[in-house]
């Protein structure tokens, strides 16, 4: 039975069969079908079996589910699935994730944005455009001042949303000597980590110098860090989204940012995205904000499209289904 399979045009398509360097004769006969990922599909390649979804709008999803009748397999590449569940595929057609393709990446950005507001990058690049040397960041600095801490060297970390990039994440954190504790849906110990379980987050935001959200985007999930929940935090804690952004309220952070009662945040996504100018975020002070740039590399792709094109064959082994 041959596949046809629809791939974006925003990445290169992995190579499979004989041409792969290990070669593998079950999938000689996939007919890879690229697509402009960015316009609605052409009549011609509604027929297809699979359907590989990355770097395409949201709103063309629903008209992608109406239009791809015949398909079996709808493969994101990104770790949230929740656009695609929502989009109305066929209850017959298996929806799988990108989970595991971004831990590398999402981990190295969230380490580069707690080490820029742990060591103050913020305050020096201000104090460069300025053209201000300063001599009170300079020279002999005690290693645990009264404030945000200024070295991950004994600091709490909690991770919230204790998933596959937490486990990248956490070793990276306890590496350079903090202590890291993480949330889930359910207590435990998880890749060497104490885990808490949802409920009982509320218990260890005081004693928190960082807060690291890696949650997904639900209607559970949403504005769950809000108003409440940053005035647990002690006054000098950084709060660091890498998630999704419906999860922060965001008009509670800049409250509390302009009232110091937080030591600062960094931010890689927004409720709004593109960011509109006229967000409060941008003149807020003490903020990191890049434009969700955490991921958008995903490793190690072509694996698992070659064994979720197998499992569509026998009906067993499918990775990240969802």
């Amino acid at each position: 039975m041959s596949l046809r399979v629809l791939w974006p045009d925003v990445i290169e398509p992995p190579a499979l069969g004989a041409a792969h360097p290990v070669g593998d004769s079950t999938l000689d006969d996939v007919e890879m079908l690229v697509y402009d990922a960015a316009s609605p599909l052409p009549e011609s390649v509604h027929d297809a079996d699979v359907f590989v979804v990355w770097g395409r709008p949201s709103h063309l999803l629903p008209d992608d589910a109406r239009a791809l009748t015949m398909v079996q397999l709808v493969q994101g590449l990104m770790a949230g699935t929740e656009v695609l569940t929502a989009a109305g595929f066929a209850d017959d057609a298996v929806v799988c994730s990108g989970v595991g393709l971004h831990d590398r990446p999402v981990a190295e950005h969230t380490l580069a944005l707690v080490l820029a507001l742990v060591r103050r990058l913020p305050t020096l690049l201000e104090a460069r455009r300025e053209c201000t040397w300063r001599a009170d960041m300079a020279g002999h600095q005690p290693l645990h001042p009264e404030g945000p801490v200024t070295t991950l060297l004994d600091a709490e970390v909690l991770i919230w949303g204790f998933g596959s990039i937490a486990h990248t994440l956490a070793p990276m954190l306890t590496a350079l000597g903090a202590r890291v504790r993480g949330v889930a849906r359910s207590a435990g110990v998880r890749a060497g980590v104490e885990v808490v379980g949802a409920a009982d987050v509320d218990t260890v935001l005081p004693e928190t110098d960082i807060l690291v959200s890696l949650l997904p985007g639900t209607e559970d999930t949403r504005h769950v860090i809000d108003t409440r929940r940053l005035d647990l935090l002690p006054a000098h804690a950084y709060v660091v989204n890498v998630g999704r952004g419906s999860v922060l309220d965001e008009d509670a952070l800049v409250a509390a940012l302009h009232a110091g009662t937080l030591g600062g945040a960094a931010l890689d996504v927004m409720e709004t995205e593109p960011l509109p100018p006229e967000s409060p975020l941008w003149r807020a002070p003490g903020v990191i904000l890049t434009p969700h740039c955490a991921g958008g590399r995903p490793v190690g792709y072509g694996d698992l499209l070659r064994t979720n094109l197998r499992a569509l064959r026998t009906g067993t082994g499918w990775r990240n289904r969802v």
